[in-house]
């Protein structure tokens, strides 16, 4: 976890370094949740990318563990019910969980994997009976924000949730926002602890070209990448 407004006074402190500007709270909260979602993201494209590289398996295997372990506190699994049959694909149809940000795995109740295919190969399968799917051979796909499976039953579905929405919570005394740690009004992001200097970054870079300070938003930008090329050495 890291505490929000350590990040949002830090990125206030630059941000109105020789007057460049002020950031509203409304903004910081927006930039901040913007900046989380893209570190998150992040994670997985590098983890699709380490997946595809060959070579030293001990590096990538390295790094692999460690976005793994960052992408922990997103790692979750629900029970999830069927809410009746498709008519077209003649499969049980499941509703996403509302926190989705990407799915991993669906398993039938009995633990086996459901093989997740596109909804045209779903339907190409089960065309023949020697590949329609069945208990020994379960399948799904994901169309109209439904997964599609068969056989029926309980499915267990394993997923990355989206990050909560974090929020700077403040009450305004004699003009002036103030910080309010109160639960109710502030949110801390859920990111790794590694990441505070990234996240002020990023948020000032969408500040500055809120702002439409190219200084601001330059500078940030060139942080960012230092930061980025640092942790690939």
């Amino acid at each position: 976890m890291i505490l929000i407004d350590t990040i949002y006074q830090r990125v206030l402190a630059l941000a109105n370094k020789e007057q460049r500007g002020y950031i509203t709270p409304q903004e910081f909260n927006l930039f901040a949740n913007q900046a989380q979602l893209e570190i998150v993201d992040s994670y997985i494209f590098d983890i699709n990318q380490i997946s595809r590289l060959a070579g030293n398996d001990k590096e990538y295997s390295d790094i692999s563990n460690s976005l793994d372990e960052k992408l922990g506190v997103f790692k979750t699994e629900a029970l999830i019910n069927s809410t009746g049959i498709n008519n077209i694909t003649g499969a049980s149809v499941y509703p996403l969980p509302v926190n989705l940000y990407q799915i991993g795995s669906v398993f039938t109740s009995g633990g086996k994997e459901y093989d997740q295919l596109s909804p045209s190969e779903f339907r190409k399968i089960q065309l023949s009976q020697f590949t329609s799917p069945n208990a020994q051979r379960p399948a799904c796909t994901i169309s109209d924000g439904l997964v599609h499976a068969i056989p029926s039953g309980t499915v267990t579905m394993s997923y990355l949730r989206k990050p909560s929405d974090v929020s700077w919570g403040y009450v305004v005394i004699n003009n002036k926002a103030l910080y309010d740690p109160n639960p109710s009004k502030t949110v801390n992001f859920e990111l790794h602890s590694s990441e505070e200097t990234e996240l002020v970054y990023k948020i000032l870079k969408l500040s500055g070209v809120s702002m439409q300070r190219q200084d601001v938003s330059g500078f940030a930008q060139g942080m960012e990448q230092l930061i980025k090329q640092q942790e690939k050495q």
